[in-house]
């Protein structure tokens, strides 16, 4: 890693720490709970003479120490970065207490606002600290310590990291105070969408990595690149509505074409490269039901590669899937959002097929030997969760024709719809030999 970049990564670290101890203050001062990290420290700094950014740093140092005893030998220096990290934040969160002291709201919609805010505040913060990827504060590196010695899964690991800060909180201010002091029901609302917002954020600026961080390409990778554009196979990828007949329609014109077809073919390399069965693979190939919802029960995955949400990891796997196999030969691909994962490549056909809805209905009421009304349903149903499933991960908008190079009405016969596509291949053919000739 260049020294511009390593120095670049730690002032954004450093700024997302204090907007992340701006955001903790925030919440705190919403009086309604603060965020489960900071919830014992925040309940002892009630009882005893220490600020909460003193018991922050105090509750930080013991996190390490539990890191050197659970890791042992696998205690690396980046662990001991911790510490002046931690001395920072809870420095920073003082100072933060001290600029929001006017921030005293009596009425609970104002604690309301505020406690958003602060979530907002603390999503942006979470979320540039990922994106400076250099040292983690000590909660996230206890989780990741416990998840590496015993294996642990992660997402599960975190989730009972913070109930279990949050317990003990309560436990605590009961021992000190006699009732529940300090952990509300802003706690359980900061647990859940201050990841949700550092997720979003993520997704909807999932460009910037690479323009703050760019990679260095050398001359011989350039001429690779240049050489692999020169004898790109054509690949035609295949977008479709559900009854459409995508998947006939496909394997026909591989015949016709002598193409490779792909389509459960890529279910089954996924699950060689991964840990997951074909059938569970198949359960959520193409299908996602809710994006925000998806975002916020899968925030705890995020910030390591590591511990991808299985969706999230069979999507990569099919990415790197389908790249492969364009690379390999001349084929068709149907559906996975092969169009946006090949969009940069040479003599890449995309192409979604359509069709009027009375029409799909009576094709797979037919083919399912079901009754249109259900067919209409099911047609809906799995419309709707390819379509979020292609917006998730493109950020795109399923069917929309600018994403597409043919967009086609299968209603219109198999004749119509088979020409325009060899045509097309017929025109891409003919481009490549002339470019082939023109270099000559």
């Amino acid at each position: 890693m260049r020294k511009k970049e390593i120095v670049k990564r730690y002032i954004i670290f450093i700024i997302g720490l204090f907007i992340n101890s701006l955001g903790v203050s925030m919440i705190t001062k919403a009086n309604l709970g603060t965020s489960p990290i900071s919830s014992i420290p925040y309940v002892l700094s009630l009882h005893f003479p220490f600020t909460l950014g003193q018991f922050t740093i105090m509750f930080s140092i013991l996190l390490i120490v539990l890191q050197l005893l659970i890791l042992r030998k696998n205690f690396k220096f980046e662990h001991v970065l911790q510490i002046p990290v931690s001395i920072a934040f809870g420095y920073f969160i003082d100072f933060t207490m001290i600029l929001l002291g006017f921030v005293n709201p009596n009425i609970y919609i104002m604690k309301i606002v505020y406690l958003l805010i602060g979530c907002a505040i603390l999503g942006v913060g979470v979320y540039m600290e990922v994106l400076a990827n250099v040292v983690m504060l000590p909660g996230e590196s206890f989780v990741r310590a416990i998840v590496a010695t015993w294996k642990t899964e992660f997402g599960v690991t975190k989730v009972a990291f913070d109930v279990s800060m949050t317990v003990i909180a309560g436990i605590l201010s009961f021992i000190f105070m006699g009732q529940l002091v300090g952990v509300r029901e802003g706690t359980i609302i900061a647990a859940l969408l201050v990841g949700f917002i550092a997720r979003f954020i993520g997704r909807k600026l999932s460009f910037l990595p690479e323009k703050l961080f760019p990679k260095e390409t050398d001359t011989e990778k350039k001429e690779e690149l240049i050489s692999q554009k020169e004898n790109s196979p054509i690949c035609i990828a295949i977008g479709r509505q559900y009854g459409c007949g995508g998947h006939e329609i496909g394997k026909r014109l591989a015949k016709k074409l002598g193409f490779e077809f792909y389509d459960s073919e890529i279910i089954k390399m996924v699950a060689n490269t991964t840990n997951y069965s074909e059938t569970y693979i198949d359960k959520k190939d193409e299908k996602m039901t809710n994006c925000s919802v998806f975002d916020l029960i899968n925030y705890m995955y995020e910030q390591y590669d590591k511990h991808e949400n299985p969706k999230d990891e069979i999507f990569t796997a099919e990415v790197e899937a389908i790249q492969k196999l364009a690379q390999k030969g001349n084929c068709i691909i149907i559906g996975r959002c092969a169009d946006y994962i090949l969009k940069n490549q040479k003599n890449c056909l995309s192409i979604f097929l359509s069709a009027p809805i009375e029409y799909r209905i009576q094709e797979v009421a037919k083919r399912e030997n079901i009754s249109e009304q259900k067919a209409k349903k099911k047609i809906h149903q799995n419309d709707r969760l390819r379509a979020n499933n292609y917006q998730y991960y493109t950020h795109q908008i399923w069917g929309v024709s600018s994403n597409y190079e043919l967009c086609i009405d299968t209603s219109k016969g198999e004749e119509f719809v088979d020409n325009l596509i060899m045509k097309a291949v017929e025109e891409i053919k003919n481009s490549t030999e002339n470019e082939k000739i023109t270099m000559k």
